[in-house]
């Protein structure tokens, strides 16, 4: 019985067959329906509508692997959005399938950086560059383990330092230097 429903939304109009990206061949059938909707939003990252993705809530349980993969892509690349991050912490994931959704994770990132090989290069939750010197706010409130306080959202941070992992940088918050997740920062302009 072939699907006549999106698998990630739903949806029952110009629902087509998806082939899911995979950087090595797995043991995992890699195809799932999906509506234009669904299939436009993930083929281009930048016209993701957080609005429409709050229907990952029942997908994140399909039996179907590559629908798993793609909840989770999604689910990573709007993980600024306190409901996506809670649906990413429920979601579990065999070892294996894991790598396959981490292995497209990559390849996704590179083609947002236009022009950029190697993919390494540091955003924020929206999405924006951000280089030495700039100055960035927080999200959400932050609890800052070891030292004893909790970094309030709308703090902002000025004057950061990249590190070598590119979700991560270093910034002074109440005379602290601290490591922030580039997740939950927004660079001020």
């Amino acid at each position: 019985m072939t699907q006549t429903h999106c698998e990630l939304c739903s949806a029952t109009s110009a629902v087509a067959t998806y082939e899911v990206s995979q950087t090595a061949q797995t043991s995992f059938p890699n195809t799932a329906m999906l509506c234009s909707t669904c299939r436009e939003q993930i083929e281009d990252a930048a016209s993701l509508k957080a609005n429409h993705w709050h229907c990952l809530n029942e997908s994140i349980w399909s039996e179907n692997p590559a629908v798993k993969v793609l909840a989770w892509r999604t689910l990573k690349l709007l993980s600024s959005e306190s409901w996506a991050q809670d649906l990413l912490d429920q979601l579990y994931m065999e070892d294996d399938l894991l790598a396959w959704a981490k292995s497209g994770e990559r390849t996704a990132e590179s083609s947002k950086n236009s022009g950029d090989a190697s993919g390494d290069i540091t955003k924020d939750s929206n999405g924006t560059a951000l280089v030495d010197g700039d100055a960035v706010s927080l999200i959400k409130d932050l609890e800052v383990k070891g030292a004893g306080f909790t970094a309030k959202r709308g703090t902002v941070v000025k004057k950061i330092t990249l590190t070598s992992d590119t979700g991560l940088v270093e910034g002074k918050v109440n005379g602290t230097t601290i490591v922030l997740k580039t997740m939950f920062l927004k660079k001020v302009v």
